[in-house]
């Protein structure tokens, strides 16, 4: 893949077990180069199984940056890492032709290659009286304010994640937009080029995979983390799949399969949003087809 002098920066997308890591290994092992995880949730210290994160020997194998970056305790979002990757890729373009890029969370993605679009602050009247709904009727209630709002643009939110939840509806009050009319600023300019690869896995396959890495989850130990965690669960950080419902089971409102059978369902249904997300974006690519336009097979 000779691009000249311009370096590139690859990025490799898809839903949550699509294969991601392995693969984004093999590239950087490939191209002798290192890794940015645009991944969410792995950039906390003290989540570990819940998310997936790399294992200690695939860490070993490729740098990897944006891995335990920061605390549950920390403020940390998009546009922080948008500022902080960027500063890191210049320094590891003086190093490397390519680099590369993988994760599932398309915000921090976006925000990588584009840039974010200037939003207004948080309504603090609003913010308060949304978290009274969570608190007194709970995500999924805020959900269908969500879904009547934008039900197009809902089906890019996290679905158990209230603090995107909040979020969508408060830009989408504020300035009377649907959530793709306000996600159409413009794109900023970037000194690298860009490749988006997107993992194709076929959707049994993919969620026999999301079951099996939830099982594997839970023989690792994800009760026991989530049980350290649980004084925390107000957190924004923990107000997600994995964590959500195994401190429901705490409370008493699921048995362990349950919450088991719950974070499998709604892992799915997370990687069905990805998947829509990476679907409306015309610039990626299969990975089976960057394979065979790159490489002899």
């Amino acid at each position: 893949m000779d691009n000249g002098n311009t370096p590139v920066l690859i990025i490799i997308g898809g839903p949550t077990a699509s294969g991601k890591t392995d693969f984004a290994i093999k590239l950087a092992q490939l191209f002798s180069t290192e890794i940015i995880s645009a991944d969410s949730r792995q950039i906390y210290n003290e989540l570990t199984i819940g998310t997936a994160k790399p294992t200690e020997a695939q860490l070993k194998i490729v740098k990897h940056h944006f891995i335990n970056h920061c605390s549950i305790f920390d403020n940390f979002n998009a546009g922080m890492f948008e500022e902080q990757a960027l500063d890191i890729l210049k320094q590891l373009f003086k190093k490397y032709k390519v680099v590369i890029a993988a994760g599932g969370t398309g915000l921090y993605i976006n925000a990588l290659c584009y840039g974010l679009d200037k939003l207004p602050p948080a309504d603090k009247k609003l913010r308060t009286q949304l978290n009274i709904e969570l608190e007194t009727k709970g995500v999924d209630y805020l959900y269908c304010i969500l879904k009547n709002l934008d039900p197009t643009g809902s089906k890019t939110v996290d679905n158990k994640n209230p603090h995107r939840i909040i979020r969508a509806i408060e830009l989408i009050r504020q300035t009377g937009k649907t959530l793709a009319e306000i996600k159409t600023g413009k794109k900023a300019e970037r000194e690298f080029k860009i490749v988006k690869i997107i993992m194709n896995t076929e959707r049994n396959k993919l969620y026999e995979n999301i079951n099996n890495r939830v099982d594997l989850m839970i023989q690792e130990g994800l009760e026991k983390e989530c049980k350290n965690l649980y004084e925390h669960k107000h957190l924004n950080a923990l107000q997600t799949v994995g964590y959500s419902e195994m401190f429901e089971y705490f409370d008493g409102k699921y048995t362990l399969s349950q919450a088991i059978e719950k974070i499998k369902q709604h892992t799915r249904n997370y990687a069905k949003r990805q998947i829509t997300w990476f679907k409306n974006d015309n610039d990626f690519i299969s990975h089976l087809d960057f394979i065979k336009e790159n490489f002899k097979v």
